[in-house]
């Protein structure tokens, strides 16, 4: 999933949410939670755990970030994809993306959380987003896996989530998981264009694996023993397959991608067990993980940046609307005088 809540430590300043259950109305946490034991769903209008809503928003709003930051790196292809059918494909992808994070937004709009304050956070840098893209794309095989396996992770830790607690976000999620698999097979596709070409494009494919392998891996957030929000998320029913299952659904389901590809995973430790029925696979550079979760990454100040640059050119759109609907309001105030 492009957010990584559940592993990230809250901010100091949202250190003082209430525990559950603790001094939450009696009453209403009795049906908040028969509610949730019932698998059923949460609406706005519901009464719900202060917890669940600063979680919920969390969340959200780290998706949404992660779907409008992750058009970064690709969009920088656009104007150098090998050909037109592919330009038009990276185009219409991109455009999914930002209006992913539209959906995600709208939706932990209605926890009480306005769009600014969101965009605030994560211009300021507090918000956090999708490690995965604070690496650079060095090629056009980079595009491709970034579809095949990112986007391939993406929808193993988002279909989950349309099954999520929360009315708004389950039914968001429906849509895009639709389009992420569109997404995952047009980066599996291209890529299957370029292992059948020349041994420079094999070549480039397989520098792309090496280099995403490790990094996709650790997008399902650390071992669920290190996971600070998962059993809680879980509880909610927000979060409905821990990070280790998720992972490991992952890594079985693309290892034969792989070997239709022709490619190798860079994982030496990479075998099938028969007695778990399941694969091993090695260890996870968690320094390297946090280090790009908490800023350090090749390249956070620049998507950051660029993010920035691009609200900040954009204000003169929005200022446009917004007195656009003023305008709009003050001719229907007056026909309905």
């Amino acid at each position: 999933m492009y957010t990584q809540s559940f592993s990230v430590q809250d901010d100091p300043a949202q250190k003082a949410v209430k525990q559950v259950g603790s001094t939450e109305p009696a009453e209403l946490m009795a049906k908040f939670d028969a509610c949730i034991d019932g698998d059923g769903r949460i609406e706005p209008q519901d009464w719900m755990p202060e917890a669940y809503r600063k979680t919920l928003v969390r969340q959200i709003s780290q998706h949404a970030h992660s779907e409008i930051v992750g058009m970064l790196p690709e969009g920088n292809w656009i104007s150098r994809a090998p050909s037109l059918k592919r330009k038009a494909i990276l185009i219409a992808k991109v455009q999914d993306e930002g209006g992913h994070g539209l959906y995600l937004y709208s939706a932990a709009e209605t926890l009480g959380t306005s769009r600014e304050q969101m965009l605030d956070g994560l211009h300021s840098g507090k918000a956090k987003y999708s490690s995965i893209f604070n690496y650079p794309t060095l090629n056009w095989a980079d595009v491709g896996v970034i579809g095949w396996l990112v986007d391939g992770a993406a929808i193993m830790n988002q279909i989950p989530l349309c099954r999520c607690s929360y009315g708004p976000y389950a039914r968001a999620m429906v849509r895009v998981c639709k389009e992420e698999s569109f997404h995952q097979r047009q980066g599996y596709e291209a890529l299957l264009v370029m292992v059948r070409g020349s041994q420079a494009q094999k070549d480039m494919v397989q520098d792309a694996v090496n280099r995403y392998w490790w990094k996709c891996l650790a997008m399902f957030g650390p071992p669920d023993s290190d996971s600070p929000h998962s059993a809680q998320g879980m509880r909610w029913g927000i979060k409905r397959i821990s990070n280790d299952d998720l992972r490991q659904k992952f890594v079985d389901a693309t290892v034969p991608q792989a070997r239709v590809l022709g490619v190798t995973l860079p994982d030496p430790d990479l075998a099938w067990n028969e007695e778990r029925g399941h694969h091993d696979y090695g260890q996870i550079d968690w320094d390297e993980f946090w280090a790009t979760v908490n800023g350090n990454g090749p390249c956070n100040k620049e998507r950051l940046a660029t993010r920035v640059k691009a609200h900040e050119d954009g204000q003169w759109v929005r200022d446009a609307a917004m007195a656009y609907a003023r305008k709009q309001q003050q001719r229907s105030t007056k026909e309905a005088a």
